[in-house]
């Protein structure tokens, strides 16, 4: 590892095998966490490359511990997170609206690692217990249209560095990552990203896949529609600016996004849009991003329709009723 540091310092770049070797150690766990730290931190020093960007990918990929859902046509709605903005659980919020509005949703996540509260932490703390039993999530799949996977159970290297990104507590390229491993292997995906470079990337990348896919970044920096300014959307054959009120919404401000900064604060905002009581700034992000997804995973579907089918999703109590009844299964 000494090697590939000094070589890394020298500010060169690694092929995609050699990226996909190097992370494949680490999933190993051949590496101490001072070298992982070390090579982690390489990477917030100077832009990933897209040739390192998928060798880390193949790496979790070949290693995950694979869940088989083929039976389903599933969608995920994951960010890379990493924006540095600690709003509260908006994609996974929007994926409980996108299973209310009759998808099948299999949410990929994981502790949080540079904000407040992670996907996991919610779910958890709602009571959700994390398994990588196949029949299990198939089962909640068929019965209330959504399972959520937590990314340490599946995949080694995840839990092999997880405390090194508590440690740190920075975006790294494991949140890059995140979204393009789920183990479940979705035929659809929305993906928020932190910048318009990583949009390009995963925007390459996903070409040479055959999955359905959206890749959102708001130009202000969120890696999910904020409805604090214009965003990017990207697709097979989508690359176009939006803005608010291309949803037919308000404009609001960062500070109406926010997350209390700990789980028990921003779990109770949860449950708050879930149950109704919801503030509009809220409201309007969630149904926004679950509109996009609505949209991706009904591709006959408007965007004028989509919106419509969040809304009657959210503030119709279809949301809750499947939140409630998947919770009920633990």
């Amino acid at each position: 590892m000494r090697e590939i540091l000094n070589y890394l310092f020298e500010h060169k770049r690694l092929s995609r095998q050699e990226a996909e070797d190097i992370l494949t150690e680490i999933t190993a766990g051949k590496l101490s966490d001072s070298e992982i730290a070390a090579f982690i931190t390489v990477f917030n020093m100077r832009t990933i490359s897209i040739n390192e960007l998928e060798g880390f990918r193949n790496a979790l990929l070949k290693t995950a511990i694979r869940v088989d859902l083929s039976g389903f046509n599933t969608i995920d709605l994951c960010g890379t997170g990493g924006d540095g903005k600690d709003t509260f659980n908006i994609s996974t919020l929007s994926a409980f609206v996108v299973a209310g509005a009759g998808a099948t949703v299999a949410k990929h996540g994981n502790y949080a690692a540079s904000s407040g509260c992670g996907s996991s932490n919610v779910m958890e703390y709602h009571g959700y217990k994390f398994s990588n039993d196949h029949d299990r999530l198939r089962t909640e799949l068929d019965r209330c249209g959504i399972t959520f996977l937590h990314a340490p159970l599946f995949n080694p290297a995840m839990k092999n560095v997880a405390h090194v990104r508590r440690a740190l507590r920075i975006k790294t390229f494991f949140n890059m990552l995140g979204p393009m491993v789920n183990p479940g292997r979705p035929q659809n995906q929305v993906v928020g990203v932190f910048s318009l470079e990583l949009a390009r990337m995963y925007n390459y990348l996903y070409q040479k896949s055959d999955v359905n896919y959206c890749i959102i970044h708001s130009l202000d920096g969120y890696d999910e529609i904020s409805l604090t300014g214009d965003f990017k959307v990207l697709g097979y054959k989508t690359d176009q600016i939006l803005s608010p009120l291309s949803l037919g919404m308000d404009t609001f401000k960062a500070v109406e996004l926010a997350g209390s900064g700990d789980v028990p604060g921003t779990a109770a905002i949860f449950t708050n849009v879930l149950e109704g009581r919801g503030t509009a700034a809220q409201n309007s992000v969630v149904i926004s991003n679950a509109a996009m997804a609505i949209k991706t995973y009904f591709p006959g579907m408007s965007l004028e329709q989509a919106v419509e089918q969040a809304k009657s999703s959210l503030l119709g109590g279809k949301a809750l009723n499947v939140f409630t009844k998947l919770i009920s299964m633990q």
